[in-house]
């Protein structure tokens, strides 16, 4: 985590004009700025620069203005760059995610004419509104780093080199792809001790935010996940499976055969996916557009705030 102040809150009626500093900005939910014209339902619905690179750049003659580059927000404290495609930038009420770091630069803009270069395309970052609310100069920044997943594969013949875990990479990639980050991945055999063991680890000493399984949440004897899960819960959160179940039911009738569960331990989501890497893809698809939502209401970060 690091801290920062928003410097300006700037905001243009037309696309490709400098932007206006104004005493105060509406930002909606997945929208962006109100009376912005780069407001939408996209991945740049709000721009960042930092004013520590505006100085930089200032220093060298160019005599730059807040807005001039078309960025919503100036930061001071930290560098919106340093922090990957997936961040949590926090204030107040304001909830953003980064979608998008550089750009690239209008043709012959006058910044570039004037100066043979431009910053936005190397330092501008750009973000979508998890929730919305209102900035004003002076409001106290919060910025987090990405989500942090782990993966496990629950399989007695992967853990033995019999077979290859073929689910775990879809994971992956599709947590990544979300702007995750993956810290771990583990393969374990079928049981409860070995996973509840993991879990301990995961959630209390390397605290990553979510912990995503694949594996053990059928009905034979030896798929056994949900009661490892269970073994460690603090508290249920059964719409996550619920949501994955009552998908792959337009699917199969078998889906209601599985027997995966969705919890909390301390501030770590737990959620059991299925085994093979096709029910994996579904499942995880269906879900992971309110992941990075949960685990951040569930860090404190997010509170009264509806996604629409």
């Amino acid at each position: 985590m690091e801290k920062g102040v928003i410097r300006a809150t700037c905001i243009s009626a037309e696309k490709g004009t400098e932007k206006q500093p104004v005493r105060q900005v509406l930002l909606k939910t997945d929208w962006g700025m109100e009376g912005d014209a780069h407001a939408g339902h996209w991945h740049r619905q709000v721009s960042l620069l930092a004013k520590e690179r505006i100085d930089a750049f200032n220093a060298e003659g160019a005599g730059v203005s807040y807005g001039e580059f078309g960025e919503n927000i100036v930061t001071e404290g930290f560098d919106p760059t340093t922090f990957p495609v997936g961040s949590i930038i926090q204030s107040g009420d304001v909830v953003l995610q980064v979608t998008q770091i550089g750009k690239e630069c209008h043709s012959g803009c006058a910044i570039q004419k004037r100066m043979g270069r431009c910053i936005m395309p190397q330092n501008g970052v750009f973000a979508k509104v998890l929730c919305g609310g209102v900035l004003r100069p002076g409001d106290p920044l919060v910025a987090y780093r990405e989500i942090r997943v782990a993966v496990i594969c629950l399989s007695d013949r992967c853990s033995k080199g019999e077979a290859e875990d073929l689910s775990s990479p879809v994971i992956v990639r599709l947590c990544r792809q979300a702007g995750f980050s993956v810290v771990s991945q583990t393969v374990l055999p079928d049981g409860i001790e070995p996973l509840a063991s993991a879990l301990k680890e995961i959630c209390d000493k390397v605290r990553a935010d979510l912990v995503l399984t694949t594996g053990g949440t059928g009905l034979s004897p030896r798929d056994l996940t949900p009661e490892a899960t269970a073994s460690v819960l603090e508290r249920d959160v059964p719409g996550i499976a619920e949501a994955m179940r009552s998908c792959a039911l337009a699917k199969t009738p078998r889906a209601m055969l599985s027997r995966a569960r969705s919890v909390i331990r301390g501030q770590t989501l737990l959620v059991n996916l299925p085994g093979s890497p096709k029910a994996v893809e579904e499942n995880l698809s269906v879900i992971l557009p309110v992941l990075d939502h949960a685990v951040m209401t569930l860090k404190g970060v997010v509170k009264n705030c509806a996604i629409t």
